[in-house]
C-alpha cells in the first residue's frame, strides 16, 4: 500500500477513452437542464408535442441513444478507478480515498451552489465512493450479485410508484372531472392531492414559466436564488431515493468488470462481440419501445418520466455494455485511433471538462453571462453541445501536450496528496495492451 500518485504512465487507455466518451455524452442530457425550462429536463412534453418535428426527433434519439446509459457508463467507470486506486502493488490507504471522496464532494457543491448546476452528478459519486470502499477487496460474483439486488430493488420501486402515480392522476381526473366523492373508492381524494403535489412542478402555466425564466435571466443572485430550492430538492430528496442507488447499481458492476479485467483491456474477442450486439439489442430494443409508447401516449408525464418506467434499467444497462464493447472493440482493433486519442485526453481530463460544462452554461445561459435560458428549442440546443464537444476534443489533447494534468485533476491531486504534483508536461497517451485474464 502505498500514499504516493500512481504516475499518469500507468493508465489504462480503455478507461481513458470511455471516461472521455461518457462525459461528452452526459451533456447530451445535462443541456436540457441548462438551456431549457425546469420541468423539461424530466417531461420532455412540456416542451415538446407528439407531431413530427425536430425537437421531437432530437428527443426521441437522445432518449434511445443516451437517456441514463451515459451516467451509467460513467457510473462504471467511476467503480472501476475505484478498484484501481485502492487495491494492487499502488493501493492507496483508506485516508487518502476518504480525503479524495471528501474533496470530490467539495467539487460538487461548488458546481451545483455556485456554478448553478442543479443537476449535478459529483456529490452522489462521492457518497457513493465512501460507501463503497469497504468492498473493494469483495469477488466479482458478489459484486454482481449485490448490482443486480439494487438493480432489482430499484426497479420495484419505480414499478410501485408508476402504478401510485398512474392511480393518483386518475382520481385527480375523476374529481377535476365533477365525480362525486361519496360514490369514489377510499383513498381518493387523498391520492388525487398526491397527483396534484407531484406534478406541480412539471404541469405549469406559462406565468410560472416566465418566473422562472426571468430569475434565471435576470443575474447571477436571482439566477442563484432560483437555484437553491432546486439543489436542496435532489440533494435531499433526489439523490437518496433516486440517483445513489442508480449509481451504487452501476459501480458495483464496473468493479466486477474491473476484477474479470474486462475494464482493464481484457476480454476476448467473443467477449466483446457479445458485449457490444447482446447490449445494443436489449438497449435498443427497450429504449425504442418506451420511446414508441410514449409518442402514442401522447408524451404524457407518467409516460415519459424516466425513473418511473418499471424497463428504464434494462434499456440503459443493455446500451451501458453496449457502448462498452463497442469502444473495447475499436480500440482492440485499431479502429478510429486518431478519435480515440482525443477521446482519451477527454477522460484524463474528465473532471475539468465535467466542470467546464457548468462553465459555459452559467455564462451561455443565466444572468452571470448572455442569459438565453428557454432562447433556444431541444434541438438548436444539440448546435451547442457539438460545439462544446469539438472544442473539448481539440482543447484537451492541446492542454496535456503541455501539462501533465487537467488543472482541476491538477488541484484535486494536490488536495488528495496535500503534495505539490511533479511538474513534469506531456505524458503520451498510452498504447492499448489488452489484459490477460492471468494477469489478474
Amino acid at each position: 500500500m502505498t500514499n504516493a500518485p500512481t504516475p499518469p504512465g500507468d493508465r489504462i487507455l480503455l478507461l481513458d477513452v470511455l471516461r472521455g466518451f461518457a462525459v461528452l455524452g452526459i451533456l447530451l442530457m445535462n443541456i436540457i437542464g441548462f438551456g431549457l425550462p425546469s420541468p423539461s429536463y424530466s417531461h420532455p412534453g412540456f416542451d415538446v408535442s407528439a407531431a413530427l418535428s425536430p425537437d421531437l426527433v432530437a428527443w426521441a434519439t437522445v432518449e434511445i441513444l443516451g437517456e441514463g446509459c451515459m451516467r451509467g457508463l460513467f457510473s462504471l467507470l467511476f467503480g472501476a478507478s475505484l478498484l484501481l486506486f485502492t487495491t494492487g502493488d499502488g493501493a492507496k490507504g483508506a485516508a487518502i480515498h476518504y480525503r479524495r471522496m471528501a474533496w470530490l464532494l467539495v467539487f460538487g457543491l461548488v458546481d451545483a451552489y455556485l456554478l448553478l448546476w442543479f443537476g449535478d452528478i459529483l456529490i452522489c459519486y462521492a457518497i457513493c465512493g465512501a460507501i463503497l470502499y469497504p468492498l473493494r477487496n469483495a469477488r466479482a460474483r458478489t459484486l454482481i450479485v449485490l448490482a443486480a439486488l439494487v438493480a432489482l430493488l430499484s426497479t420495484a420501486l419505480y414499478s410501485v410508484l408508476h402504478l401510485m402515480l398512474q392511480f393518483a392522476r386518475d382520481a385527480h381526473e375523476a374529481l377535476a372531472g365533477g365525480a362525486d366523492p361519496a360514490t369514489l373508492p377510499p383513498g381518493f381524494e387523498s391520492a388525487a392531492a398526491g397527483w396534484r403535489e407531484f406534478s406541480a412542478p412539471y404541469l405549469v402555466g406559462a406565468e410560472a414559466v416566465q418566473e422562472e425564466l426571468s430569475q434565471r435571466r435576470g443575474s447571477y443572485a436571482s439566477a442563484f436564488a432560483w437555484n437553491l430550492p432546486q439543489v436542496n430538492s435532489i440533494l435531499f430528496f433526489v439523490n437518496p431515493v433516486f440517483l445513489l442507488w442508480d449509481a451504487l447499481m452501476m459501480m458495483l458492476l464496473g468493479m466486477a468488470l474491473y476484477r474479470l479485467a474486462i475494464l482493464r483491456g481484457g476480454g476476448s474477442p467473443g467477449t466483446l462481440r457479445g458485449l457490444m450486439l447482446g447490449g445494443f439489442a436489449l438497449g435498443l430494443g427497450v429504449n425504442g419501445w418506451e420511446v414508441a409508447r410514449a409518442i402514442t401516449g401522447g408524451l404524457d408525464l407518467v409516460g415519459t418520466f424516466a425513473q418511473l418506467q418499471w424497463s428504464y434499467h434494462l434499456g440503459r444497462f443493455g446500451m451501458t455494455l453496449g457502448y462498452l464493447g463497442l469502444v473495447a472493440w475499436l480500440l482492440r482493433h485499431g479502429r478510429l485511433a486518431a478519435l480515440t486519442r482525443r477521446l482519451a485526453a477527454v477522460g484524463r481530463m474528465a473532471l475539468s471538462n465535467y466542470l467546464l460544462h457548468s462553465v459555459v452554461a452559467l455564462f451561455l445561459f443565466t444572468g452571470a453571462g448572455l442569459g438565453l435560458v428557454g432562447e433556444l428549442g431541444r434541438a438548436q440546443l444539440y448546435l451547442v453541445v457539438m460545439a462544446l464537444w469539438a472544442l473539448q476534443l481539440w482543447l484537451s489533447p492541446w492542454w496535456l501536450a503541455r501539462h501533465r494534468f487537467g488543472p482541476m485533476e491538477y488541484l484535486w491531486r494536490l488536495l488528495t496528496y496535500l503534495r505539490v504534483p511533479a511538474a513534469q508536461a506531456a505524458v503520451p497517451v498510452p498504447e492499448h495492451r489488452p489484459v490477460d485474464r492471468r494477469e489478474q
